[in-house]
């Protein structure tokens, strides 16, 4: 018989620069399956260190990648228990943005990576967090989300950007076919489709051309 527990966790997320008032953006960004935080956030180290501060979460499943019992990725959540799963991830994205107290007036920048994409948009939604910008780099987006549930955004100031590779292997034919529905469907007009030449990957300096 499988049973249930409630319990208190800790887990750890990484800042890059410094929130103070010359500070425009305010960065989210989700990484991808089998980053760490503290390795993901030096893609964002070419924007301007006085005006952009980031914010990078730490998904809190972590394994040894490879065979080698050296190096450790980290995901966000599988199909196992995702309902459950994906409220302990709210919840701790909850206690991370209570801790950075964020001033209202500052620019918010919502930014997914592969499976860091998923929790973006349903932190984004589940919280009805606003922001200026959403950018959603080589990911899939979660099924359960409907246009609705966007309402509560100002589509005249937030604006939705969907970059990847033209060889992402995991964004071909069918896939990229029912990705770009959802896309249109949630998103319409007030989207921005990006592409760029490579695969999976992220690169610093289309980060840094996206503002």
């Amino acid at each position: 018989m499988e049973k249930t527990v409630s319990y208190a966790a800790t887990n750890t997320y990484v800042t890059l620069n410094s929130l103070h008032e010359n500070t425009k953006n305010v960065w989210v960004v989700f990484h991808g399956i089998g980053y760490l935080s503290r390795y993901f956030v030096r893609y964002f180290e070419a924007l301007d260190s006085n005006e952009n501060y980031i914010i990078a979460p730490q998904a809190p499943s972590k394994y040894y990648l490879k065979n080698e019992y050296k190096y450790v990725g980290a995901s966000w959540l599988t199909k196992e228990n995702t309902a459950s799963e994906t409220e302990n991830v709210l919840n701790y994205m909850d206690a991370v943005w209570a801790a950075e107290k964020i001033p209202k007036d500052r620019n918010v920048i919502v930014f997914g990576f592969s499976q860091g994409v998923s929790i973006a948009l349903r932190w984004m939604v589940k919280r009805k967090i606003k922001c200026g910008q959403l950018i959603l780099f080589a990911g899939g987006i979660p099924n359960e989300l409907q246009k609705e549930h966007l309402n509560f955004l100002d589509w005249d100031t937030t604006q939705v950007k969907i970059v990847y590779g033209k060889s992402d292997e995991y964004l071909q034919g069918e896939r990229l076919i029912k990705e770009q529905h959802k896309m249109n469907a949630l998103f319409g007009n007030n989207l921005e489709v990006i592409t760029f030449d490579g695969g999976h990957e992220l690169k610093p300096e289309i980060i840094s051309n996206l503002l």
